[in-house]
């Protein structure tokens, strides 16, 4: 772990950076995936499993077999706690959708906007040594909701070809089309591609690491939207003296074991809980089976002790977190001035883990400092806004005499005789 005591500013711009792979290593090997998968299509997908998973896939495609196999496979108490988490998740984001409104701009010009969802969407599952599921639902519910026709799952099998079935059943539960055993990078070219198994899709979502969100990105350059550049996973918690170290400590930790490129900050006003949560993060990571991945992501952390929380406040916003622990009291006072964070949670009892699985907002958050640009996940990420208008003749007699100006002037005749040739 990184120490740094009342830092002063000019040094902030370095304390803010995260770890990143090379990016040219990145790209070409990105341009050589998509350009493999366009070539071979599902047989470049089973090259890549066996190469990248160590697995061997005769079938790319899930088969409906396999999905009511998994649900054997997960227990009761599981199943009961996925039920809950989905029924948050859904009634947070139903709550997005808005009514229509039209307005008169001018008397006899209507104007107002509709949703039409996004017909084909794909989604990222990340698998190997962390299957989410917990996406799963982050994503495919507020699909469903937003009234997307199909739902296109890609995620990476196991060594034996098969997909967690807690994967599976979620999937299942949420409404998925179609679920394929492919993940990293070359799963993102499949749905931006097409592939005899794979249908190409219109908007790819869901996290995954630098080479996932460095495919996302590629995707861009064949028409295919994205959610987020949303790569490996960040905190920063913030503590005053009435903060619990072991709590705090164990935020850190939750998004530390996600892997050896994932980051958190911990920034406090108090030395005693700035020593206190350092121990108690060396206490508890020796517990955790996941203490490797940790470990490593801790080395590339950051803990800060400041003069006040107005100055921590002031660079958790410069860094732009994906999740922002406030353990400090009176923390309504603050919230005016958190400008760039993915999702916030506030108090001592607000864990992380809550938003990751089951209090109803989106984990799908921007990271890598995207938080300054971007929002996380929610029901408008799966829909377009259609803008419609009509005008009645008096609506044009009304406003045509603007518009015929406005055109004149910017020399565009063609565009105003549109309004002339009616007015006549």
């Amino acid at each position: 772990m990184k120490i740094y005591r009342y830092p002063t500013k000019d040094t902030w711009k370095d304390l803010v950076k995260r770890p990143v792979l090379e990016q040219k290593e990145i790209s070409g090997l990105i341009a050589e995936i998509f350009t493999e998968v366009e070539k071979k299509g599902d047989q470049a997908l089973k090259e890549f499993n066996k190469k990248f998973d160590k697995a061997a896939t005769e079938n790319i495609k899930v088969s409906d077999i396999e999905i009511q196999e998994a649900d054997n496979h997960i227990n009761d108490d599981l199943k009961e706690a996925i039920q809950q988490a989905k029924e948050n998740i859904s009634a947070f984001h139903a709550s997005q959708k808005q009514e229509i409104q039209k307005i008169e701009t001018t008397k006899g010009v209507l104007c107002w906007r509709e949703n039409r969802a996004v017909e084909r969407v794909g989604i990222y599952i990340p698998g190997g040594t962390a299957p989410l599921f917990s996406t799963v639902l982050m994503l495919a519910i507020p699909a469903n909701l937003a009234g997307c026709k199909e739902i296109v799952l890609c995620t990476p099998p196991d060594q034996n070809g098969n997909i967690n079935p807690a994967i599976l059943y979620a999937a299942q539960l949420c409404g998925v089309s179609e679920i394929f055993k492919t993940g990293g990078a070359q799963a993102v070219a499949a749905m931006t591609l097409g592939t005899e198994s794979i249908p190409q899709v219109h908007k790819i979502f869901g996290p995954g690491n630098q080479f996932v969100v460095a495919a996302k990105e590629y995707a861009q350059r064949y028409g295919v939207a994205i959610d987020m550049p949303a790569g490996p996973s960040e905190v920063l918690v913030i503590a005053d003296e009435q903060a619990v170290p072991d709590f705090c400590a164990a935020d850190l930790l939750s998004q530390a074991e996600h892997g050896s490129d994932s980051q958190v900050v911990f920034i406090t006003t108090d030395l005693k809980v700035f020593e206190e949560t350092v121990e108690a993060v060396e206490r508890q990571i020796k517990d955790l089976p996941r203490n490797e991945f940790a470990g490593q992501a801790l080395e590339n952390s950051s803990f800060i002790l400041v003069n006040s929380l107005d100055e921590a406040l002031e660079f958790s916003n410069l860094y732009a977190p994906e999740h922002l622990i406030l353990a400090i009291s009176n923390f309504e006072k603050y919230i005016p001035g958190i400008q760039n964070a993915g999702s916030v949670f506030l108090g001592n009892y607000s864990c992380e883990s809550a938003g990751d699985y089951a209090s109803g907002t989106n984990h799908t958050l921007p990271t890598n400092a995207y938080a300054k640009n971007y929002s996380g996940v929610s029901l408008d990420s799966f829909v377009k806004k259609i803008t419609f208008q009509h005008l009645s003749k008096e609506g044009l007699q009304n406003l045509g005499k603007t518009i015929e100006l406005m055109a004149e002037a910017e020399g565009l005749f063609a565009h105003k005789n549109a309004v002339s040739i009616r007015l006549k």
